[in-house]
């Protein structure tokens, strides 16, 4: 209940025309960016696959023109169905990994390799090619499904890193392995595709809570996006209390 001694009440200035639609023009911009920008990645990444597979097939056998024999169409009539040629593709890796599981495929893919080897430029490509694709492809471990906090580039200070594997080989056996060592890939802000490759001691590594997801929106976003925003607002720290090192 207002007395005679309160102060009036400050009433928020109006916005004029084109404040209103300067503020409804942003508003559209940030539901149709993200929207826009990834139907345009999904239809560009479609569109490559199909350049790059449909050339392989024979021309009688193109989609293009079984559609139009099936529908009558003149043959003067272009239809450009993107898509086939990711069906193709897929359809034709899982015949491979099928064939590959099977002895024939076995003993051909050994053939194959062997003849790699006595070839000694195709030899080094191939060999680095082949271990980068068993890395990703067929880790039976969880890599980079885990976020952390390491103390980069020096005490005290934190940065957010995504755990790869736990070290093995050389590395594991020459450093100080009290504990195990980890592979920890630290990105770079705003770019997240570049970044460092740390070895790191288990025991310095800090497990957070949120998903990969959410830290590499908070990484992209130099720190302006951060996963629980509703615990900000109520004045509780962003991230989880972090536990006791000592």
């Amino acid at each position: 209940m207002n007395t005679p001694f309160d102060p009036d009440p400050i009433a928020p200035p109006k916005r004029g025309l084109l404040g209103r639609f300067r503020g409804n023009f942003l508003t559209g911009l940030v539901v149709i960016a993200p929207v826009g920008l990834t139907i345009w990645l999904i239809w560009s990444v479609v569109g490559w696959i199909d350049g790059f597979v449909l050339p392989l097939v024979p021309v009688n056998y193109h989609p293009d023109r079984l559609i139009q024999d099936l529908l009558g169409l003149d043959p003067t009539v272009q239809i450009n169905v993107r898509g086939i040629g990711v069906v193709i593709f897929l359809l034709f890796t899982v015949v491979v990994g099928w064939i590959a599981k099977g002895i024939i495929g076995r003993s051909f893919i050994r053939f194959a390799e062997s003849l790699v080897e006595r070839t000694p430029v195709v030899r080094s490509i191939y060999s680095g090619i082949k271990q980068i694709s068993e890395t990703i492809f067929a880790q039976s471990e969880s890599s980079f499904e885990t976020a952390c906090l390491i103390e980069y580039p020096r005490k005290g200070i934190w940065a957010i890193g995504f755990i790869s594997t736990d070290a093995k080989g050389e590395i594991a056996s020459k450093t100080d392995s009290s504990g195990g060592m980890m592979s920890i890939f630290l990105p770079t802000t705003p770019n997240p595709t570049s970044g460092f490759l740390l070895i790191v001691p288990k025991r310095d590594v800090i497990i957070l809570d949120m998903t990969v997801e959410d830290a590499a929106k908070l990484v992209i976003s130099a720190g302006l996006v951060y996963p629980n925003g509703k615990a900000l607002e109520n004045g509780e720290p962003p991230i989880a209390e972090l536990p006791d090192r000592s």
